[in-house]
């Protein structure tokens, strides 16, 4: 049997931290806070509890932070979050932000 060389090579990999992006959920004057809990328990897998304090925080002070994702997982939220909206014919906007 051959004997097998094994090489050893030193290469240095450079990964960067992933940017992250917070999911902005605004209030607005038509959207019902039980379809904003049922959202964010949903679809941000946020504990009942949590859900109505974010709920709570989007409708006293305008909007409140649903969570903080990688670029493409929130981008999905949002995209999700819009189209439920639109499916109940709620003008619910959601927008994310760098972190």
């Amino acid at each position: 049997m051959a004997q097998k060389e094994w090489i050893e090579s030193e290469s240095q990999v450079d990964l960067e931290e992933p940017q992250f992006y917070r999911v902005i959920m605004w209030n607005d004057d038509y959207t019902t806070m039980d379809f904003v809990v049922e959202v964010l328990s949903d679809i941000f897998h946020k504990s009942y509890e949590e859900a109505v304090e974010i709920m709570l925080a989007i409708h006293e002070k305008g909007k409140g932070v649903c969570g903080t994702y990688t670029y493409e997982i929130a981008e999905t939220k949002v995209q999700q979050t819009l189209k439920r909206a639109r499916a109940n014919q709620f003008p619910l906007r959601v927008t994310m932000e760098k972190e």
